[in-house]
């Protein structure tokens, strides 16, 4: 019988993985199924662009992977059942012999009175359009407020600024904004936030959320005629209900392979793990995560599937991109523990690197298999079973 390997979620890490996989293993010897509930590759990196009106190519999943041998399966995933090795999904279920956990994230709203009835976020695509819908009724002089002061946050307020320089955009941040780059990048931030007239609200701690603005912790109200949610990102609760080791935000603890460190049948990728990174960290959510999780996750499987040796170097970074409308731009070079240096590339330069970055994803996502096979053929024995699987 063929390895049942399951692929839960096809953002950036799951999508990766599972075309990673068939690359490594042949399809003879493998069944790879990919489990998604939306039909297309959502290039999540770009909603903030989604959201300020313009289009992106539509990426059916059908069309990446027909030939693959990659089975797509659109469906929403309602259970895992970690110790009877299956997934309910709408309408059925599914068994397997290797699982993927790759569902990624959503909004963290931290329990802020107002903020699933008052605000708009780019978590996904409808939700992008839906804010790209209020945006556009939005009159001249009326003010958007982004909350939150990260990467996303900064990139929102951007993107709507230069879309929209008829509206007041303003970004609320419980602490600084951008004050984890290096000085040099948080200087040019400052004086791009000026060129696009963004009002910036430092240590301003979201309490409430309105229709009409938001409540500090001071007391203060920061009027607003939409208020955009950025302020942090939260997993599905979908592992922590199974008897998965999980962390104390409901991310799957994995080792150095990103396999579970309580279920070895069980490999977790992208936002939905917890491992750690050069230095001990644990990595951050994000698509330059993803990305080499995807590619060390994937490798792992193929490795212990064929008897070869299994790679578990930590994984590093190298640059955090950050743009800021379609001509301008932050490349902050970081060591591979993520901290800042002093070198860093903006304006045009900065945001087409971002560009290539973000088009050089999509396509590797859009061609899966590209490499050319070889025929090398490996016998692995698990227990007394013996099964032959072909590697690429």
């Amino acid at each position: 019988m063929k390895h049942r390997i399951v692929v839960l979620g096809a953002g950036y890490a799951g999508a990766i993985t599972a075309g990673r996989l068939a690359k490594r293993l042949h399809r003879d010897d493998v069944e790879i199924t990919l489990v998604n509930a939306d039909p297309d590759f959502v290039e999540r990196v770009r909603m903030h662009q989604l959201a300020s009106g313009q289009d992106l190519p539509a990426r059916p999943l059908g069309e990446i992977f027909a030939g693959t041998g990659v089975q797509v399966r659109i469906a929403r995933v309602t259970a895992v059942d970690v110790d009877c090795k299956s997934v309910d999904l709408t309408g059925e279920t599914l068994g397997y012999d290797t699982l993927v956990y790759a569902l990624g994230s959503t909004i963290a709203d931290y329990a802020i009175p107002g903020v699933a009835a008052h605000t708009y976020n780019v978590a996904g695509k409808q939700a992008a359009l839906r804010l790209r819908a209020r945006l556009n009724e939005l009159r001249p002089g009326e003010t958007v407020l982004i909350v939150g002061g990260g990467l996303t946050s900064i990139e929102v307020a951007a993107e709507i600024a230069e879309a929209r320089p008829d509206l007041d955009v303003a970004i609320a941040a419980r602490g600084g904004v951008g004050d984890w780059l290096d000085e040099k990048a948080q200087r040019y931030l400052r004086g791009a936030f000026q060129r696009l007239g963004i009002t910036v609200h430092e240590h301003a701690d979201v309490t409430r959320v309105a229709a009409n603005g938001v409540l500090t912790g001071t007391g203060t109200t920061i009027p607003a005629q939409m208020t955009v949610w950025t302020a942090g990102f939260t997993v599905h609760p979908i592992a922590a209900a199974t008897t998965l080791a999980v962390s104390d935000t409901g991310r799957i603890v994995v080792d150095a392979t990103l396999r579970s460190v309580s279920h070895p049948d069980v490999y977790a990728v992208g936002d939905a793990a917890h491992a750690e990174g050069v230095g001990g960290k644990p990595l951050r959510m994000g698509c330059a995560t993803a990305t080499p999780m995807a590619w060390q996750g994937a490798d792992a499987i193929a490795a212990r599937l064929t008897g070869r040796k299994v790679p578990d170097a930590p994984i590093g970074y190298a640059s955090q991109c950050i743009s800021l409308g379609r001509r301008d731009g932050i490349v902050q070079k970081v060591t591979p523990a993520d901290q800042p240096t002093s070198t860093v590339i903006t304006g045009r330069m900065g945001a087409r690197i971002k560009e290539l970055i973000c088009a050089s994803t999509a396509w590797s996502i859009a061609h899966p298999t590209m490499l050319v096979p070889s025929r090398r053929r490996h016998l692995v024995v698990t227990g007394d079973v013996a099964a032959q699987f072909v590697t690429r």
